[in-house]
């Protein structure tokens, strides 16, 4: 049963590139309206159960839960910026797969603030930014545009790896339902105040394109995310991060089969580079946490052993 969830999942988050070019291309819906209707209705939808059998954690937000929680959202409203429009100017293949770099934007900033890691780490972070030179670079020589969307890719996966960080810090205390609702209720808003000053409609769509947003909400937010979140429990944090690893090939061959979306040889060959890396930067990293958890049961930052947050099992 877990494996069949487990793959459902996948096919979920891997749907999002593929869901969101064809939305892009064949509707009105402007990228930003589908960031907002995303961050909107997943608010709605995280906030009614806690709304409803405790009303109460919500008034009992701390300053310090709401200002990580708004790091958190600011964070997030500016990777979907960032990630949705890459999906206009570059392939889903190469944006689904340096948007997934956040693990190892994760790792590099640990290791500004000066966290140790086993060899494993920086190994991966070496094959998979091989892989952004290799997929950058072909890409270079397609198009102008096609450069843009990869660097701008990148730049979601760095936005969603600081999401992720900022959404741990606020979940240390505070309960999934509460987190979600507080922190995608903000992005949605940030993300209107965004659509108003760049002139990008969040309404007035013809049908199919309200079809594509209420598809990319309830594949890639409901059923991919919750799917991972449930298996947190019943998985090991480390075979959860690895199965969702297969969201780049997956969104690969979507994109091949739906979209007809064909690419050179060398972005394959980026593509499997980037899993590969980032595959051992995980092992690298679980590793590393493990053995520090193991010596003093507490995290770097001398807090409690928490459970794995919402916020870490990604964001498309």
């Amino acid at each position: 049963m877990n494996f069949l969830l487990a793959a459902v999942g996948v096919l979920g988050v891997a749907s999002s590139g593929p869901l969101i070019a064809a939305t892009l291309g064949a509707t009105t819906v402007s990228a930003l309206a589908i960031a907002f209707w995303r961050n909107a209705i997943g608010a709605v939808v995280m906030a009614a159960p806690t709304a409803l059998r405790e009303p109460r954690r919500f008034g009992a937000i701390t300053a310090q839960e709401f200002r990580w929680s708004a790091l958190a959202a600011v964070a997030l409203a500016l990777h979907f910026a960032c990630f949705i429009t890459s999906l206009q100017l570059t392939s889903v293949a190469a944006a689904t797969a340096l948007v997934c770099l956040q693990s190892a934007w994760i790792a590099i900033f640990a290791l500004m603030r000066g966290t140790r890691f086993r060899w494993q780490v920086p190994a991966g972070l070496g094959l998979a930014f091989g892989g952004v030179v290799a997929i950058t670079g072909f890409d270079m020589g397609t198009s102008p545009d096609a450069l843009l969307g990869d660097l701008l890719a990148v730049a979601g996966g760095a936005l969603a790896g600081l999401y992720t960080l900022a959404g741990g810090k606020a979940r240390q205390t505070m309960t999934t339902g509460t987190y979600t609702a507080l922190c995608y209720g903000m992005c949605a808003v940030l993300v209107a105040v965004m659509a108003l000053l760049f002139g990008q409609p969040l309404g007035g769509f013809e049908a199919s394109g309200w079809l594509g947003i209420i598809a990319i909400t309830v594949c890639a937010q409901l059923v991919g995310h919750t799917a991972f979140n449930h298996l947190l429990a019943t998985m090991s944090p480390l075979l959860v991060s690895m199965i969702i690893l297969l969201e780049i090939p997956g969104a690969a061959m979507l994109a091949a089969v739906f979209l007809d979306e064909t690419l050179p040889a060398g972005t394959y060959a980026g593509l499997a580079l980037i899993m590969v890396g980032l595959a051992v930067v995980v092992l690298g990293q679980k590793r590393n946490k493990t053995g520090r958890t193991a010596r003093t049961g507490r995290h770097a930052d001398g807090g409690p052993d928490v459970p794995k947050p919402l916020a870490e099992l990604g964001t498309d």
